[in-house]
């Protein structure tokens, strides 16, 4: 994915962030009580929860909601909640992945195929899209105040870091998923605090839309993203600077 489409998407999900707060927060809410349940409650102990702390953190979520999600993830009687994948192609080839967290397979996947049928696209096998994803940990955050940036870079390349992108002071770090907790412990160590910090999906081949399919791929993406089984979703579509305000 090039710096276009790469700016444009954190810019774009840092945009929707307030707009849509509410449901960024049942994400996360799940996503920490998932973490809970299946490693427990000591985020040193546990890398899964660790990370949804520090996501949920980077999202400003208060600390209350942060520690009731915990502790209902200690519980009895938290959901059994399942990961599940599901990949496919949207109109004009653009492929789609999707990951969700679950307690009811039979709707999400018929959740998840509705959106694909309604909007022209397909679901397909999965596997079928691993030759485009590359699985990346990618760090987000402001440029610190009063640190010298090109010694900054070479910190984080010597812990891991295979790329940083400065963008109107705001970094992106990209890295190997094999150097993505010695990176994290570098952060850390820095006082480092990114506003978001995870596992990402990035194509290695994209595709340019005009205008007009772009918005039609981005209405699949969009209904795709409100679904509250769904956590994240990842397309290889090339987002010009000028069609950012599109979205």
């Amino acid at each position: 994915m090039s710096g276009h489409s790469k700016w444009a998407n954190i810019k774009r999900r840092k945009g929707a962030q307030d707009a849509k707060r509410g449901k960024i927060f049942t994400k996360l809410i799940k996503e920490l009580t998932v973490a809970t349940k299946n490693g427990g409650e000591d985020p040193e102990a546990n890398a899964r929860l660790r990370l949804a702390i520090q996501n949920a953190k980077g999202a400003n979520m208060p600390k209350d909601n942060i520690e009731r999600a915990i502790n209902k993830g200690t519980g009895s009687d938290a959901e059994n909640y399942i990961d599940i994948t599901y990949e496919g192609y949207a109109s004009h080839g653009v492929a789609i992945f999707v990951e969700a967290t679950t307690d009811n397979l039979n709707r999400t996947v018929s959740s998840v195929r509705a959106a694909f049928s309604k909007y022209g696209g397909s679901l397909g096998t999965n596997g079928s899209l691993e030759f485009i994803f590359d699985r990346k940990g990618v760090f987000n955050f402001p440029e610190p105040e009063g640190v010298d940036l090109d010694e900054l870079t070479l910190d984080l390349i010597d812990s891991g870091a295979e790329d940083v992108e400065n963008e109107d002071n705001y970094l992106h770090v990209t890295c190997n998923i094999e150097d993505f907790g010695n990176l994290q412990k570098k952060l850390e160590s820095m006082s480092i605090d990114p506003e978001s910090a995870e596992l990402q999906r990035i194509p290695n081949t994209s595709i340019s839309l005009n205008d007009e399919d772009l918005g039609k791929v981005f209405k699949l993406i969009e209904v795709l993203e409100d679904d509250d089984d769904v956590q994240k979703v990842y397309h290889n579509i090339e987002i010009r600077e000028e069609q950012i305000s599109l979205l």
